[in-house]
């Protein structure tokens, strides 16, 4: 519930708070005294738009801060999910700087205003006369049926199962266009694909082909460079071979001499070694040497092929035509195998359809066995508040479609005379019976739910007499299972409070200013008497103020 309510540099507000308690509060104050200036400043700091307007001293900043106590509520999860610091008094601040940029707060936790209206709505429930509207609307209606229907773990249990389904339709829908659209490609993917099958590319065939290719087509110059380095080793006379064998036999002969001289034939040795291996390969690529016209054109071929390919894929290597060549398998692969795994996802589908069906089952049996309750405590309710002939007319009928709280359409219809038609609420009911029917809702809804505060500004307009005794009744008995605040001219129902709050203007050098105050027993009898009589207080009126509070 709400604690309190600080309010700095708003609108003709200079600085202001005021503590609330439990049970019934009552505000009242002249016509333009400020009450919706007080609503405006709360809505603030519950997350409703903020501009330059809102502050009184536009060279300093507007401060709205409510404490709010909800250790009852089970709202322990919300905090978690929001990443917010819990606290059983949390405290909400909303500041407007100079500049016009607006900021919130959670316990000293910068927000959102979605996160912030998230929670308000777990918080307080601000009705107006204004507000009606929301009475023909289908999720308010059926919100009030779950109420009673107690479905609030049947919902919860739904709402998951509704976007795993949603979810899992998403993706087989991706699938489906998926599919659509491989298979259009697929005729040439495959023919890609096969393309670059026959051709068995190896990852390093290029360099080696492009290298025999170059030797083919040198072939003439490397046979006579060969030949000629055969001349220069084996020549008999100047023949490396031959000089080595001289060179190592003149060495060999002082080789016993000195270490030096004996490294030195060693050296010789290995060189002539070397050198004779040279020759063998030499002589060996002499006899190999060859051109082959036939394998020059296949070697052509080939490379030619392997060329028009990369060309083809935009690619310069046989390594990325391998890379393209596996991307292909891939696809043509997900085409064969896309069947399956749409199959797969219906029957996902069914699954959670089944299980969503029989939650959305016991949602239908739940709402229809608490309408007849609904009914019958909202006509009670509204007989009390004059409205003897109000009949409703509630019926739940399931469909096929999955709808975000259940498979069911509804049909919340009105009549408020007698053998009357039955119809629309806002096409039936005045505003006047739409305010008494709103107010005989929020009483279900307030035995039904734990919204911890509900402020009601001037819901009471435009009825007097017994109806506004009965509508401080239904109040009063609301406040024992939450807050109420309600905003009120009539004094029946201001009586009625366990608290009352006054809010009045006032001039201080020439500057009108907002107020609010809490009244002293004395002070009640004062303004409630003012209510019923004017500003020219009777001596009957303090009297009749004085039993109304008694």
């Amino acid at each position: 519930m709400l604690t309190q309510l600080t309010i700095n540099n708003y609108a003709l507000i200079n600085s202001l708070s005021i503590d609330f308690s439990s049970g019934l509060s009552i505000i009242t104050g002249e016509t333009g005294a400020g009450k919706s200036i007080l609503l405006g400043a709360l809505g603030l700091v519950l997350g409703n738009r903020a501009d330059l307007s809102s502050l009184k001293d536009t060279t300093k900043k507007c401060i709205v801060e409510a404490k709010v106590a909800i250790s009852n509520y089970s709202l322990e999860s919300f905090f978690e999910a929001a990443d917010l610091d819990y606290e059983a008094e949390t405290i909400i601040r909303r500041e407007i700087l100079p500049s016009g940029k607006s900021r919130a707060f959670v316990n000293d936790t910068p927000i959102t205003l979605s996160v912030l209206n998230s929670l308000r709505t777990k918080l307080i429930d601000v009705h107006s006369q204004h507000q009606t509207t929301e009475l023909s609307d289908a999720t308010f209606q059926f919100a009030i049926i779950d109420a009673l229907a107690k479905n609030q773990q049947r919902l919860t249990s739904y709402k998951k199962g509704f976007l795993k389904l949603n979810q899992l339709k998403k993706e087989l829908e991706d699938l489906e266009e998926q599919q659509k659209e491989a298979n259009k490609q697929y005729d040439y993917n495959l023919h890609l694909f096969k393309e670059l099958e026959e051709a068995n590319i190896k990852e390093e065939e290029q360099e080696i082909l492009e290298e025999k290719l170059e030797k083919l087509n040198n072939i003439e110059d490397i046979k006579l460079n060969i030949a000629e380095s055969l001349e220069i080793s084996i020549n008999e006379e100047v023949g490396l071979q031959n000089l080595l064998n001289t060179l190592e036999f003149k060495i060999s002969k002082i080789a016993s001499f000195s270490r030096e001289y004996q490294e030195l034939a060693n050296r010789i040795t290995s060189v002539k070694i070397e050198i004779d291996d040279i020759v063998t390969e030499l002589e060996s690529a002499n006899e190999n040497v060859d051109f082959n016209p036939n394998e020059a054109e296949e070697i052509n071929d080939r490379l030619q092929l392997l060329y028009n390919l990369q060309k083809k894929h935009y690619v310069s290597s046989n390594a990325q035509l391998l890379q393209v060549y596996e991307e292909l398998a891939t696809k043509v692969e997900q085409v064969a195998s896309a069947a399956d795994t749409i199959l797969q996802k219906k029957r996902e589908i069914h699954e959670v359809s089944e299980k969503l069906d029989k939650v959305a089952d016991l949602l239908t049996t739940a709402r229809k066995k608490a309408i007849p309750k609904l009914t019958k405590q909202l006509e009670t309710i509204l007989g009390d508040l004059g409205m003897e002939n109000a009949r409703f007319s509630i019926n739940i009928k399931q469909t096929i479609i999955y709808f975000a709280n259940g498979k069911d359409n509804l049909e919340f219809l009105f009549s408020a005379n007698k053998g009357g038609n039955f119809g629309e609420l806002k096409k039936v009911a005045s505003g006047g019976e739409l305010s008494r029917i709103m107010l005989a809702v929020k009483q279900v809804l307030s035995e039904n739910t734990k919204l911890p505060t509900i402020i009601f500004d001037e819901i009471d307009t435009g009825v007097s007499g017994e109806v506004s005794n009965k509508i401080a009744a239904i109040m009063q008995q609301m406040s024992t299972n939450m807050q109420v605040i309600a905003i009120t001219h009539l004094p029946q129902i201001a009586a009625k409070g366990a608290n009352h709050y006054k809010v009045f203007k006032k001039e201080v050098a020439g500057v009108t200013t907002t107020n609010l105050k809490e009244l002293s027993t004395q002070e009640r009898v004062v303004e409630i008497a003012e209510m019923l009589s004017g500003k020219d207080i009777s001596e009957s009126a303090l009297t009749h103020a004085k039993e109304l509070l008694n």
